[in-house]
């Protein structure tokens, strides 16, 4: 038996690629990207290197197995992320079990008695932690939200897209709307947990705010599209102002139609008051869903404005995720129009030229080139990934201007991709060895809170899953896989 063909499977990444910051975007923001090039001294590089390291010789060494290899991007990934990741994704990916998990998640999201009430009840809140919570959470506190932050960058990831996970949906408010004193409160519970993500984020990061969090006075306010008042007002410019001096950027969810216009409104209005403080650089991003047939044109709006204005308008487009409440008619007929609408809007903002799905605004000054904007692409899609990545390579190639772009996965989902986008120009430099080639910037969007305010976030992520198991089915495939590479590995040492 050949024993370097043995030992691969615990090599090291290959030496020979040198990281080599280098700011290629058209805007002013640093470490927006980096280039990949091969150092000739390392080609020498031969088996004998991997023979002289230290193996491990049990099962329990599979996580020292997991080092970054082309052909398997999860392999990065400990050991317990991937079991647990499997366990998750097999019961999302089973009707049967996915429908019992929705109901209970429902009944912990809204409790009734202190026995459903995760932090309350501290065996369930034990069990509910170390599973799911852990799977898409990133901690109830300072120190374990940093830990999670810096396992997210160690494995590769530029950074993270950090959320508070307190909102009130539409119709759930319980205080008066005419009571001040109260609604101050709200807000002010908003904006310290505003703030304390501020605080944990890193240079670079995103702030992921739900203006819905502010309490009941604010979602009327949405919904009836009227600005905010002078507290909420002065609230939203305190954590504009932190966001800056802390070098992060905000970024503003989407919601349920019900409140959606008048959070447009409000992003609008704050993107504008950011840009005078950081010319040239998106601070706030406004989120898009693609599934709404009215998103290309209200993309469009906002680009208009952004232009007339002369500020650069930060785009964060996702799919979804409130279709199950939403009115039918709003939607695209089928997956298929989605999917059309989300490559379409990419690939116009990508190449910064209008196209047949996001034509320009009837008051656009200029109707052909869109104006500055910066863009993340918020999706679990392999597909429409690809296609963007398509784009973004061969402008590298040809030298072309690019905007701002980033990728984004929700923490414990699609894994796959996220590794995948990590490693695929580096397996490109491998190929082009003499080619620079931009590494694309890839974040994991975390939200913290305590166990019983992640619910709702965590009972929309099962409601999510009910409209993608093949995706899903696909995510369990690969944990499957990586486990049984990372067996065979051990065993294979092991003969």
């Amino acid at each position: 038996m050949n024993p370097t063909r043995t030992l691969r499977a615990f090599s090291k990444p290959p030496s020979y690629l040198l990281i080599h910051p280098r700011h290629v975007s058209t805007t002013k923001t640093t470490k927006s990207s980096a280039v990949v090039t091969a150092s000739p001294a390392a080609a020498g590089s031969t088996a004998s290197n991997v023979l002289q390291t230290t193996f491990p010789q049990q099962i329990e060494s599979l996580n020292d197995v997991a080092k970054p290899q082309p052909e398997s991007p999860l392999a990065k990934l400990p050991l317990s992320n991937v079991l647990r990741s499997l366990l998750i994704l097999s019961v999302s990916s089973a009707p049967f079990l996915l429908k019992p998990c929705i109901y209970t998640l429902s009944a912990l999201a809204h409790p009734k008695t202190a026995l459903t009430d995760v932090d309350r009840n501290p065996v369930l809140h034990w069990l509910i932690k170390k599973t799911i919570y852990k799977q898409f959470n990133a901690g109830e506190n300072k120190s374990e939200v940093q830990g999670s932050i810096t396992e997210i960058k160690n494995l590769g990831f530029r950074g993270v897209l950090l959320g508070y996970a307190r909102e009130v949906l539409t119709g759930e408010g319980k205080t008066s709307t005419h009571d001040e004193k109260v609604a101050q409160q709200e807000v002010d519970a908003w904006l310290k947990g505003t703030l304390q993500g501020v605080e944990m984020a890193t240079e670079g990061d995103f702030v992921a705010l739900k203006f819905t969090g502010m309490g009941t006075q604010a979602v009327e306010l949405l919904q009836k599209r009227l600005p905010p008042s002078e507290y909420i007002d002065a609230a939203i410019r305190k954590a504009c102002d932190a966001t800056i001096a802390k070098g992060t950027r905000l970024l503003v969810d989407a919601e349920e139609q019900a409140v959606q216009p008048g959070i447009e409104d409000w992003v609008m209005r704050y993107q504008n008051y950011c840009s005078q403080q950081t010319p040239g650089r998106a601070t706030v991003y406004c989120t898009y869903q693609a599934y709404l047939k009215s998103t290309p044109a209200t993309i469009a709006k906002h680009l208009a404005m952004s232009e007339r204005d002369g500020y650069t308008l930060g785009v964060k487009l996702v799919r979804g995720a409130y279709m199950k409440i939403e009115q039918r008619h709003l939607i695209w007929d089928t997956k298929e129009d989605t999917d059309i609408c989300y490559d379409g809007v990419v690939e116009a903002l990508l190449n910064r030229r209008y196209n047949s799905m996001l034509a320009p605004a009837v008051d656009s000054v200029d109707k052909q080139t869109v104006p500055p904007v910066g863009l993340i692409i918020a999706t679990h899609n392999r597909e429409s990934v690809q296609k963007a990545h398509s784009i973004r390579l061969n402008q590298a190639k040809e030298n072309l201007p690019r905007i701002e772009l980033s990728y984004a996965q929700l923490q414990g989902m699609a894994d796959e991709v996220s590794c995948d986008l990590i490693n695929g120009f580096e397996d490109a430099a491998r190929g082009h060895p003499h080619q620079a080639l931009e590494l694309p910037n890839v974040y994991k969007l975390l939200t913290w809170g305590s166990v019983q305010e992640c619910m709702g976030f965590l009972l929309r992520r099962a409601l999510e899953n009910t409209e993608a198991v093949a995706r899903t089915k696909d995510s369990q495939r690969a944990m499957m896989t990586e486990l049984w590479r990372r067996m065979k590995a051990v065993l294979t040492i092991k003969n």
